[in-house]
């Protein structure tokens, strides 16, 4: 099968861990890869954002990125894209006429708004490839939990649930995400759930730890932004000092490299002020942007692995902890409810409750064998539900399904209709 996976923003090639590289690159890269694997041609589609950058890098076996002109080529902020992808839209249309897919695969909002697009340029009454979405993150979702906070372009509010109603499939990542879809008006016969994975031959209990000097260890890995509520493991961190837990450290992985300065960050800047004015500045550590080799060796080092989001739509790291045989705390949001099961391989906790985080993280501090137990019940649930081929091969079924399903329509179809978006 030909797979084009439209992500305009999310490059398989970009570092993680800034502002706008997180879940949604490691989510594109490591899918696409097993795709790859069980035989399919996966091209990914994304902007061209550095104008050295080859039209074409392959990227794993079946896999090759193109980079599409749209917009200026530098990086953009995410929130900035929507007025480019006209401009993606053409070019990947451009590259479809000569070389069609089989099914389209959007990610994001706007890589759905540009496929879409693209699909209805580059197809003929005969050959309409049918498109696929998995959102990744909801505008519905982002502005109940930011409000005016919320950086979205206006039009996210009309095209997002647009998008939702018109795409051949959604490939959602958890149930809670399926409600929300739901209540957009998608259709739940064309909703399939997919989540996301974790490379099992990576992340794995087995292994050298770093050294931690004796003192206990405890981390949170991702974008420095403030709805990944990092600042709130600092309070937590703070309150279980003022228990008399003092021999515990904060490790913040993620964000600008070391070497560019973190003090360039404004978000490290805020939560380094906070530790300050708690009095835990001694027990933070901002480790800055990790390479992804070393991983695996940080999370073993630790006693837990913290995630603590206002909302979360699934939450990759998590899943990384489990797979090195690391007890999680998460809040209990999104699809973190799900991934991470409370009391088995891990403790989940009231959003935005500093003191319940607290309570968390020294449950598991206090209690050596639960921890040992929840680490081995992670790596367990990991193997059994979320490697990328198990990922892969629930994806594969969707694009089937709705293959089929397209076909079935357009065999039914008056001729004049088939240059339209079904129903």
């Amino acid at each position: 099968m030909r797979i084009a996976m439209v992500s305009e923003h999310a490059s398989p090639l970009a570092v993680i861990g800034g502002v706008d590289a997180g879940g949604q690159n490691v989510h594109v890269a490591e899918l696409s890869a097993a795709l790859g694997r069980r035989g399919h041609h996966v091209v990914v589609y994304t902007r061209r954002d550095d104008p050295t950058l080859p039209d074409r890098v392959v990227f794993a076996p079946g896999v090759e990125v193109v980079h599409v002109a749209a917009g200026p080529a530098l990086p953009l902020p995410k929130d900035l894209l929507y007025p480019h992808m006209d401009a993606l839209a053409r070019g990947l249309a451009s590259q479809w006429r000569a070389e069609p897919p089989d099914v389209v695969h959007g990610h994001f909002w706007m890589s759905g708004v540009a496929a879409l697009q693209a699909v209805r340029l580059a197809q003929t009454p005969d050959r309409r490839p049918p498109v696929v979405q998995t959102f990744h993150a909801l505008g519905t979702v982002k502005r109940r939990h930011q409000g005016p906070a919320d950086t979205s372009p206006p039009e996210r509010a009309m095209l997002e649930p647009r998008l939702a109603r018109e795409v051949d499939r959604i490939i959602a990542t958890c149930p809670d995400e399926v409600r929300e879809l739901r209540a957009m008006g998608a259709r739940p016969r064309r909703i399939s759930v997919a989540p996301c994975g974790v490379d099992l031959g990576h992340f794995r209990a087995e292994g050298p730890s770093e050294p931690t000097g004796g003192r206990r260890r405890i981390a949170v890995v991702g974008r420095l932004v403030a709805r990944k509520g990092i600042d709130l493991v600092i309070a937590a961190l703070h309150e279980l000092a003022a228990e008399g837990i003092g021999d515990v450290d904060l490790h913040i992985i993620g964000g600008s490299s070391v070497a560019a300065g973190l003090e360039a960050d404004p978000e490290a800047g805020r939560l380094a002020r906070e530790a300050v004015e708690l009095g835990v500045a001694d027990q933070v550590i901002f480790r800055g942007q990790l390479p992804r080799e070393e991983m695996p060796q940080v999370l073993r080092s630790c006693a837990a692995v913290v995630c603590a989001p206002w909302y979360e739509p699934f939450g990759i790291v998590p899943l990384e902890a489990m797979a090195c045989g690391i007890p999680v705390v998460v809040s209990a949001v999104g699809g973190l409810q799900d991934s991470v099961v409370d009391g088995v391989t891990g403790l989940h906790f009231r959003p935005r409750d500093h003191r319940a985080l607290a309570a968390a993280i020294r449950r598991i501090l206090d209690d050596p064998s639960l921890a040992t137990r929840m680490g081995r019940a992670g790596r367990h649930r990991v193997e059994k539900h979320y490697s990328w081929n198990t990922v892969a091969e629930l994806t594969e079924q969707a694009y089937l399904s709705c293959v089929a399903q397209l076909g079935a329509r357009r065999a039914n179809a008056p001729l004049t209709a088939l240059l339209a978006v079904e129903p």
